[in-house]
């Protein structure tokens, strides 16, 4: 049996009304006549343009272009097929315009297709059907039958009117508006009231789309800005049709993040019963609250304070800071004397929210509870340092927590209520006091954007010496500060450029002096006892510390490892940067502990041998304690094979080297070619500043 699919399933499409007839012979035998009619052709899958056949005021398709109209038409005998596409609508004046489209006759199961002109109606419901015509049936128009109805578009080719953008919060008016961290509406309108859709995006922001709840209606966007800087929305329409209207840029001007609500730096005079207040009010301090204690270096702070973990170690301003219930966060520089048991850093009522250390049962966490709900993560250790910063999002309604300027822990959901309990410095509810150091708290009215956890947890690190190589007396050469000079060993000497005092291009008896690796002078080694050293350690290996050196070798297939840095602690090297031919890369090894055969990590860079030719490579190694990660950069940049995890640095006691390493109860891996600006800092740099590593001068670090 034929079956029609048009509009709910294939359906058979008679032709005539003849019934097919027995004829019955003299004999009485009953058999087919001759001249039934044939099988009728059928239609099914009928289309405009892309979008199926539909009708109705919510269903019928609005199309931006006039459509090609499409069908599937089937003869069950087989034979070639055409189509017959009828097309109505009614025009302005009422009258109805008809049109009818015939195809070419084609193989059956065929698409058949009729494109529309442009002068077809716009604006207005266009109908249309077809029917199938083998040449000696035709069918039913696929609209006739159970279940029939024509296919319906709208032609719509009017582009809408540009989008109405309104912010009260960043308005385009050329003024500064407060600010980072601070969520913004936007409301997007238009004039024309068949708007479906919105496009936008904010200045290097993914492209993202709205709808409003009815045709033509405005829509309200959210929007975080998190640098400060001139911004600017770009908005686009678009009617039911697709068609887009032009752009709209909306630019507005976003301020830094304002300060604090309440700040403390906790930097009082030894002896202070409380704590001044950058912004806010003073804290008192309870008994157990020491000031003047050491500060993290590198971060501006003079000294802290020190809480010793009894019910008298807090400071508070006997009045709330933040308001719970809304968008907010604390922070501050804390520094465990102990990580066994739970300990509060700030807090704000029994059911706001405490920021502080868990014990944990598999070993402490950073913790940030709100209303009960907790979010973790990090590695406290006992005597060092941490920024930690916890903060709500009012806004997405999660609570987040941040370690040494890293987003940690999984964001939680939670919903607080307004407190009318007094912030407190040191204790929370639940926990115990704090006992160790304390300094910087600061709390916040507004998102604290994930640039501004950062700085507020970076150290500056500080240069401990720059070392240009280019001069050396009585076997020393100078640190360009007068620090710590390299004392150079045996078969040590720097080579020093020519000083172009004459030109061996015209002077034939003017010798050729090949260049330094950078500036006047480099040191050479001779790749069997050359070295270069300091006199006693230089870096705190237990500690965040970054070194660069340029270094070229002479050798194009050294016959061994050659190791241009190292720093050894009483059975071993701390550190050691290397090249290993056998993998023809530079190494970076860092053993686990101070022990002979200790397990090592290792990351490298893949580069093959100078042969002397070049001006060498720049290498640099960061130890970030913060993260507990090594990287190793070549030429200024790094990659997942060159950094790792290192949960524990340690402290070594010996010397900075330069062109060796320690070899079993001895020295080896002697460095055969120059090297040059070797730079060591304590702090981890940022991947901006290594490119400036190696040039002769020292990095902003700004």
């Amino acid at each position: 049996m034929a079956r029609n699919g048009t509009l709910g399933g294939l359906r058979r499409l008679a032709v005539g009304c003849c019934a097919a007839a027995l004829v019955t012979a003299a004999t009485g035998t009953a058999h087919a006549a001759d001249n039934l009619p044939p099988r009728q052709p059928v239609v099914q899958d009928l289309q405009t343009g892309s979008k199926a056949c539909a009708a109705g005021q919510d269903a019928r398709p609005y199309v931006r272009f006039a459509p090609q109209l499409s069908a599937v038409l089937y003869d069950p005998e087989g034979s070639q097929i055409s189509g017959e596409f009828e097309v109505w609508w009614t025009d302005a004046e009422g009258v109805e315009q008809r049109r009818t489209y015939t195809t070419t006759a084609k193989r059956s199961g065929s698409t058949f297709t009729v494109q529309l002109p442009t002068d077809t109606a716009s604006a207005t419901v266009v109908s249309w059907r077809v029917r199938a015509n083998d040449g000696t049936a035709t069918s039913p128009w696929s609209s006739e039958g159970d279940g029939g109805s024509a296919c319906e578009f709208v032609y719509d080719n009017v582009y809408p009117q540009k989008a109405v953008v309104s912010s009260a919060d960043y308005p385009d008016n050329g003024e500064w508006t407060d600010g980072v961290g601070v969520y913004g509406s936007f409301t997007l309108d238009s004039p024309s009231d068949d708007v479906v859709m919105y496009q936008y995006h904010f200045l290097g922001g993914a492209l993202q789309t709205v709808r409003p709840a009815e045709p033509g209606g405005p829509v309200t966007v959210r929007y975080l800005p998190l640098k400060d800087s001139v911004d600017v929305l770009t908005v686009q329409a678009f009617d039911r049709a697709g068609n887009g209207s032009s752009t709209t840029n909306h630019t507005f001007k976003v301020q830094a993040g304002r300060a604090p609500v309440a700040h403390w730096k906790l930097a009082d005079a030894p002896g202070a019963t409380n704590a001044a207040a950058e912004s806010g009010t003073d804290a008192r301090a309870g008994s157990g609250v020491t000031f003047g204690g050491t500060a993290p270096a590198g971060t501006g702070l003079t000294t802290t304070a020190h809480l010793d973990g009894s019910d008298q170690a807090f400071l508070t301003p006997d009045a709330p800071a933040v308001d719970t219930d809304g968008t907010f966060a604390v922070g501050a520089w804390v520094r465990p004397e102990r990580t066994d048991r739970d300990m509060a850093v700030a807090s704000q009522g029994s059911d706001g929210a405490t920021l502080g250390l868990r014990a944990g049962d598999e070993g402490p966490v950073w913790s940030f509870t709100v209303a009960g709900q907790e979010v973790s993560g990090g590695a406290p250790e006992s005597g060092e340092w941490a920024y930690v910063l916890g903060l709500f999002d009012a806004e997405t309604g999660t609570a987040q927590l941040y370690v040494n300027g890293y987003e940690t822990g999984t964001k939680t959901q939670a919903a607080p209520a307004e407190t009318t309990g007094a912030f407190r410095i040191g204790q929370g509810a639940g926990v115990s006091a704090w006992q160790g150091d304390i300094g910087d708290v600061r709390a916040y009215d507004r998102v604290v954007v994930p640039a501004e956890a950062t700085e507020l947890a970076r150290r500056k690190p500080q240069l401990l010496g720059h070392w240009s190589l280019e001069t050396a007396s009585d076997g020393v050469s100078p640190e360009q500060s007068g620090g710590v000079p390299l004392k150079l060993g045996a078969g040590a000497v720097i080579h020093r450029g020519p000083d172009n005092s004459c030109l061996p291009d015209i002077d034939p008896d003017c010798p050729v002096v090949p260049y330094a690796l950078v500036g006047d002078g480099h040191l050479q080694l001779d790749g069997e006892s050359a070295y270069a050293a300091t006199d006693a350690a230089l870096l705190d290996t237990a500690d965040s510390f970054t070194i660069g050196v340029v270094v070229r070798l002479t050798d194009s297939e050294p016959s061994g490892p050659m190791t241009v840095l190292s720093q050894a602690g009483e059975h071993t090297d701390a550190f050691k940067v290397r090249y290993e031919p056998s993998t023809y890369s530079w190494q970076l090894v860092m053993p686990e502990k101070d022990e002979a055969g200790a397990a090592e990590t290792v990351v490298s860079q893949i580069t093959g041998a100078d042969g002397g030719e070049g001006q060498g490579h720049h290498l640099a190694v960061v130890y970030d304690d913060a993260t507990d990660r090594i990287k190793l950069y070549l030429d200024g940049y790094t990659n997942a094979q060159a950094t790792a995890p290192l949960p524990n640095g340690w402290h070594s006691s010996g010397p900075l080297q330069v062109g060796r390493a320690h070899v079993g109860d001895g020295w080896g891996e002697y460095l055969h070619g120059d090297v040059d600006e070797v730079q060591a800092y304590s702090g981890a740099l940022r991947d901006r500043d290594i490119i400036g590593l190696g040039s002769g001068t020292d990095p902003c670090l700004c």
